[in-house]
């Protein structure tokens, strides 16, 4: 007969007067070793607990004659513990890493949102719905052409908000047939660069060919000058009431001119020309007509003939612009209609609109006239960034839109605007340029 040579390990007897059960849950039982099993085959097994006894050997007894087969509970012990211990903080680490794995996921989702925001593209940044439901098939995409129009953001920044027409042209370039049903723009502004109004009509007819959409634009206050050139080649024109529309024309300048100069004088606060003292301002140029603009001399004849030739250029195409896609004959707006503006009503006679009409009505028409129902459309346009987004480096403004300056250290504002400032330019500007400078 074979005799087994395991080492089997069994409890040491209790303390008197200790029960079995707290001396099975003790954290460190005391355990004696058995030698190697006896080679007389006489002795063996070993003798084995009495029947419904409970050992706390780690395999089941073996069965008295006739009695049942006694499974022993697990031992408690420094192992059990120490896993229970171990297998709980590995299963918060576990819990914590998912987490911080979901955040970064999220993290990196927003920052693919917020990134064109970033680079002044609007068309994947998130919209908010200004008319009609948020969950209606089709979109009208709203375009706000707010303020003085500028080129980019190298021209500064003005007193009041405006727009950078060269990023408002590269949000258009982005939007394809599948993002919106049209565009709107939304017009309230005195005009402004002819670079950057231009810039937008453009960009207005390179999404017409591309997509074979339609362009309208709503007159919500004012569309002067800049304004006129930039939704001339719209498919709609709608003024909503009291609107001013209009002033086709250009302009440059101030020029000053200061006469019998004996001094200049000023402050931390204010600068200006007195009649005391002598004159300490002077020009130091080379090349002929180089101080042009200079407020110490008149403009000479042949500075006036080619300043005058340079806004006669720029009027020219101005005027055949608005002619062309306002069916309008050049003629009847330089010598009928000049620069003026015009209400509604009269914009409308004279070609400038097509019909007046508030906001709802205006959309109306134009999901109409976009070929889609207007109960299934919504108008909606980019959403300025929010908080977190901020943080993530998006700039905290609607692409295309220039904030206005803001007062630092409790002192008054500063327009920082190249049209405040520097070589007078040619503008398609109505009105004082005060009112955005300061």
């Amino acid at each position: 007969m074979t005799v087994p040579t395991d080492t089997l390990t069994v409890p040491a007897s209790p303390s008197k007067g200790t029960p079995m059960s707290d001396q099975a849950d003790h954290d460190s039982p005391s355990e004696e070793p058995v030698g190697p099993a006896p080679t007389d085959p006489a002795s063996w097994p070993p003798p084995q607990p009495p029947a419904g006894s409970v050992a706390s050997v780690g395999a089941p007894s073996a069965p008295a004659p006739g009695g049942p087969v006694i499974v022993p509970p697990r031992p408690v012990g420094p192992f059990r513990h120490g896993f229970g211990l171990g297998a709980g903080a590995g299963l918060g680490l576990g819990v914590a890493v998912l987490a911080l794995g979901i955040v970064g996921a999220l993290l990196s989702t927003l920052t693919l949102v917020v990134v064109p925001l970033s680079s002044g593209v609007g068309r994947s940044a998130s919209l908010q719905t200004i008319w009609g439901s948020p969950t209606a098939k089709h979109t009208l995409r709203a375009i706000p052409i707010t303020g003085t129009i500028m080129a980019d953001t190298s021209d500064g920044l003005g007193l009041t908000v405006g727009t950078y027409g060269y990023e408002v042209a590269r949000t258009i370039d982005q939007l394809t047939a599948k993002d919106a049903d049209g565009i709107v723009l939304l017009m309230n502004t005195p005009g402004g660069s002819i670079t950057g109004s231009r810039a937008i009509a453009d960009a207005v007819d390179r999404y017409r060919a591309r997509t074979g959409k339609k362009v309208f634009a709503h007159v919500e206050g004012m569309s002067a000058s800049g304004g006129m050139y930039t939704m001339a080649n719209a498919d709609r024109i709608i003024a909503d009431h009291g609107s001013l529309i209009g002033s086709v024309g250009v302009v440059s300048g101030p020029f000053a001119r200061y006469k019998d100069i004996t001094g200049t004088t000023g402050t931390l606060l204010e600068s200006g020309v007195t009649t005391q003292g002598g004159v300490t301002y002077e020009y130091l140029s080379m090349g002929r007509d180089k101080d042009f603009g200079s407020p110490y001399r008149d403009i000479t004849p042949e500075e006036r003939q080619v300043w005058m030739t340079m806004l006669g250029i720029e009027y020219d195409a101005f005027v055949d612009w608005v002619s062309e896609h306002r069916g309008i004959p050049a003629d009847t707006i330089k010598d009928t209609y000049g620069a003026h503006m015009f209400d509604g009503q009269t914009a409308v006679a004279n070609k400038y609109a097509d019909a007046v009409g508030g906001q709802d009505e205006a959309f109306r028409e134009f999901a109409t006239l976009a070929g889609v129902d207007p109960a299934a459309t919504r108008v909606a346009q980019v959403a300025s960034p929010g908080l977190l987004s901020s943080l993530l480096g998006a700039d905290a403004r609607v692409p295309g839109v220039a904030p206005a300056a803001k007062p630092e250290g409790g002192q008054p504002a500063r327009a920082t605007a190249r049209l405040c400032s520097g070589a007078p330019q040619v503008l398609a500007y109505q009105g004082d340029v005060a009112a955005f400078c300061g």
